[in-house]
């Protein structure tokens, strides 16, 4: 059962960010699902490491293009991306220590971190990237 969907409201005008947003739902959705049939510790445990690890590449390249086209709101994007990334880190660093386990919590956590932060921050640069042609 998937906890979140893509849908043309997600979109932000880059294809390959909206490719990168695709995946990273897909991720969230791959761990929604082995919470919900009760997947292995261990699979659940490589799917957050895979999520953690694909946000951190999708941030570097939005980042590397909000630099090259010098976009106005660089610094407190990156400082989002920043407190996101830790805030992921610190639950897998928890998790992997055995502090918390997956639950309904975490899944609605991350659905809403990723919906908010695609439809919030991430909407804004939509109009700055396409003036600029990608």
């Amino acid at each position: 059962m998937d906890i979140i969907s893509w849908s043309e409201n997600l979109s932000v005008g880059v294809k390959q960010f909206d490719d990168e947003h695709k995946h990273l739902i897909d991720l969230v959705n791959k761990l929604n699902n082995a919470l919900v049939v009760g997947g292995s510790v261990k699979t659940m445990e490589h799917i957050l490491k895979s999520l953690v690890s694909y946000t951190a590449v999708h941030f570097k390249h939005e980042e590397e293009y909000m630099t090259k086209y010098h976009y106005p709101e660089y610094l407190a994007h990156k400082k989002e991306h920043d407190g996101l990334t830790r805030q992921v880190s610190e639950f897998s660093d928890r998790f992997k220590s055995g502090k918390v386990s997956f639950s309904l919590e975490l899944m609605t956590f991350l659905r809403d971190w990723l919906a908010n932060h695609i439809m919030g921050s991430d909407k804004n640069y939509k109009d700055f990237f396409v003036s600029r042609g990608l």
